[in-house]
C-alpha cells in the first residue's frame, strides 16, 4: 500500500512538471487535487486490499501532478529575491507543519473514528482547494509556445523513475543482491542512454539537455538529493531505535518527532533570512552542515537511553533540513526560465524523492550489515543494533558534508539558464 503511492508519486513527478509548463499550471494543480481527493474517498471506501492499493496509486499520481504545479505557481507569483525567498520559506514550513500534524492527527483519527478517516479527511480539503483555485490563483495563459508533449521521452523517463524507486524500496526487504532488485535497478540504468538519445532527437524534449549545462540547476538537485537522503534515513533509523531498542510505543515516537517538524518551520524562515544576507549558496551549505551536526548528536544514543539525543538531533536536523530545502528550491527555480518552472519543480521534487528512497535503502542496509557482523561475533542484539545505527549516522555525516561542498563549489550566486 505504501509502495504503490511512492512509486506513482516519484515516477510521475518529472512528466507532471513538464505538463504544467505545457498545459497550464493552475489547470494541472486543480486536476491533481481533484484526483487526490477522489482517490482518498475511494481509499476510505475500499472493500478489499486490491482496491486500496489501486486507490493509493491514484493518490500518488494526484500528488505528483499537484506538487510541481503548486511550486511553479509560487515561483511565478513572486519575483526573484526576498519576496520569493519568503514565499518558499512558507511553502517549506507548511509542508513541515502538515507532516508534524499528521503524526498526531492520523493517530487520533484512527483511534477515535477508524483508519478510513485518515483518507476521508482529505476530501473536504480537496473540494475547498478546487473551489478556491479559480479565485486565488492566476489564470493560465490562453496560448502557449508549444503543446507538443514528448511522448516517447515521457514513457522512458517515467518508466525509468518507477523502476529506480521500486528497486531502491526493495533493497530493504529483498537485499541488494536479489534478482528482483538487481533487475529493476539494471533496467532503470539501461533506460538512461535511451532517454538521452530520444531527448537529443525530438523537437520538444521532455527535458531539454541544455538544462544539465546549468551548474545551479544541477547543484540544486544534488543538494535536494543529499538533504533528503540524510534527513529521511536518520529519521527512519531513529524510529527503529526508539521502538526496537528502547521499546517505546508508536504514539511516543510520533510525539518525539514533533519538535523536528517545528524546527523545520523555523529553519525554513531562517534559510530565507540567510539567503537575503549572504546568498543561497551559503544557506544551503550551512543547512547541510547543521544536518551533519545533528547526525553526530544522534550517534550518542545507547542501549540504556538516548531520547534526549534523539530530540536534540531531530531539532538540529529540522533546522538544517528547512534551511537547505529553501535554498535548494530557490537556486533551482531561479536557474530555470519562466516557461520551464514546472520542469525545474519536477526535477527538484524527483531528486528529493529519489534521495529519500536511496538514502533510506542505503543507510538501513549499512546499519543491518554492521549489526549482523557484531551478532556473528557474539554481541547482544540491542548493542549490535545501536552500533549499526551509529555507523549509519556517521555515513550520514559524511554525505551531508559532501552536500555542503557541492553547494560551495558547484553553485554560483547568479546564473542564467
Amino acid at each position: 500500500m505504501v509502495t504503490a503511492y511512492v512509486l506513482f508519486f516519484a515516477g510521475f513527478l518529472l512528466l507532471a512538471g513538464r505538463m504544467a509548463d505545457l498545459f497550464g499550471r493552475r489547470r494541472m494543480f486543480v486536476s491533481g487535487i481533484a484526483l487526490f481527493a477522489s482517490a482518498s474517498l475511494v481509499c476510505g471506501l475500499a472493500g478489499s486490499p486490491v482496491m486500496l492499493v489501486l486507490a493509493r496509486a491514484a493518490q500518488g499520481l494526484g500528488a505528483a501532478i499537484t506538487a510541481p504545479a503548486a511550486l511553479s505557481i509560487i515561483t511565478e507569483l513572486f519575483s526573484e529575491g526576498s519576496e520569493r525567498n519568503r514565499a518558499l520559506a512558507v511553502w517549506t514550513a507548511v509542508a513541515a507543519g502538515g507532516g508534524g500534524a499528521s503524526l498526531v492527527l492520523g493517530g487520533l483519527l484512527t483511534d477515535r473514528l477508524g483508519w478510513e478517516w485518515a483518507f476521508f479527511v482529505n476530501v473536504p480539503i480537496g473540494i475547498a482547494a478546487v473551489a478556491l483555485a479559480p479565485i486565488l490563483l492566476p489564470r493560465d495563459p490562453r496560448t502557449v509556445a508549444s503543446r507538443r508533449l514528448d511522448a516517447p521521452g515521457a514513457i522512458v523517463a517515467t518508466g525509468g523513475l518507477v523502476l529506480l524507486v521500486y528497486g531502491l524500496t526493495r533493497i530493504e526487504e529483498d537485499s541488494l543482491d536479489s534478482p528482483l532488485t538487481l533487475g529493476a535497478l539494471g533496467l532503470a540504468l539501461a533506460l538512461v542512454p535511451i532517454f538521452l538519445l530520444i531527448e537529443r532527437g525530438v523537437a520538444d524534449p521532455l527535458v531539454p539537455l541544455r538544462t544539465f549545462r546549468s551548474r545551479n540547476l544541477v547543484g540544486a538537485n544534488l543538494i535536494a538529493f543529499v538533504n533528503t537522503a540524510t534527513s529521511s534515513s536518520t529519521g527512519v533509523l531513529l524510529a527503529l531505535y526508539l521502538q526496537g531498542v528502547l521499546g517505546r510505543s508508536s504514539t511516543f515516537t510520533g510525539l518525539v518527532f514533533l519538535p523536528l517538524s517545528v524546527a523545520v518551520i523555523f529553519g525554513s524562515f531562517a534559510g530565507s533570512w540567510i539567503i537575503g544576507r549572504t546568498g543561497a549558496r551559503f544557506a544551503a551549505a550551512s543547512g547541510l552542515l547543521v544536518v551533519a551536526l545533528s547526525a553526530l548528536v544522534t550517534s550518542r544514543i545507547s542501549v540504556v537511553g538516548g531520547v534526549g539525543y534523539v530530540v536534540a538531533g531531530s531539532v538540529l536536523g529540522g533546522l538544517g533540513l528547512g534551511c537547505a530545502a529553501v535554498a535548494a528550491t530557490g537556486i533551482g527555480t531561479s536557474a530555470a526560465g519562466s516557461k520551464e518552472q514546472g520542469l525545474a519543480s519536477g526535477l527538484l521534487n524527483s531528486a528529493a524523492q529519489i534521495g529519500t528512497a536511496l538514502g533510506v535503502a542505503a543507510l538501513v542496509t549499512v546499519a543491518a550489515a554492521r549489526t549482523g557482523t557484531l551478532l556473528d561475533g557474539g554481541a547482544a542484539m540491542a548493542e549490535a543494533a545501536v552500533e549499526g545505527y551509529r555507523l549509519a549516522f556517521f555515513v550520514s555525516v559524511g554525505l551531508a558534508i559532501v552536500g555542503s561542498l557541492i553547494a560551495i563549489f558547484v553553485v554560483r550566486e547568479k546564473e542564467a539558464l
